[in-house]
């Protein structure tokens, strides 16, 4: 009972005070801006920007490191480090990076014609038929990875949907898996066609 009251006596005290001349009633402070931590960068220059060529090294690079991981992945497998899902996606994404990289390659080489076509020789635009003829193998290379693309995501589908109806026959998946997995693999077929 004595701390109850107490309590209510500092209460009361403390809101008389606010009330006169307490917390409310302070001057004007002046505001005190701490230096920055860190200075400022608007004069700094921009980061350039990343040239095709660093991208397509980096795509190199990722892709001979992919290659590593998917054998490295059959080896994991076989002692039972990793499951094969994660060897089918190792797999897949050796073929997704070869892809990007086919891209990569023909875009340069698309950049090297139009840079050799606008070079004038004699008054007339430079035809080299190395350039032209590079291209096309570029072009021919880049479709067959795409193409190899479509049917290795088309493939992963169909067994991660094998895998997940083997699952919901032993009660160790979902009804939802099983939808979702079809649903992927019909959205594959149907961009493909």
């Amino acid at each position: 009972m004595l701390r109850d009251v107490a309590l209510l006596a500092v209460i009361a005290a403390t809101v008389t005070f606010e009330q006169n001349d307490g917390f409310a009633q302070e001057p004007d402070s002046f505001d005190v801006e701490p230096p920055l931590l860190v200075p400022n960068r608007g004069d700094a220059a921009l980061p350039e920007a990343t040239t095709p060529d660093v991208d397509r090294a980096k795509l190199e690079e990722a892709f001979e490191r992919a290659k590593r991981n998917a054998a490295d992945a059959k080896h994991l497998y076989r002692i039972g480090v990793i499951s094969q899902v994660e060897v089918e996606q190792r797999a897949l994404r050796v073929v997704r990076l070869e892809a990007d990289l086919a891209n990569a390659r023909l875009e340069k080489a698309k950049e090297q014609a139009g840079a050799v076509s606008s070079v004038m020789v004699n008054g007339q635009a430079a035809n080299d038929e190395r350039t032209k003829a590079d291209l096309a193998k570029l072009t021919q290379a880049a479709q067959a990875a795409a193409a190899k693309r479509e049917r290795a995501e088309l493939d992963v589908a169909e067994a991660n949907l094998h895998r997940q109806q083997e699952l919901l026959a032993v009660g160790s998946a979902h009804k939802s898996d099983v939808a979702r997995a079809e649903q992927k693999l019909a959205e594959l077929k149907g961009q493909k066609n």
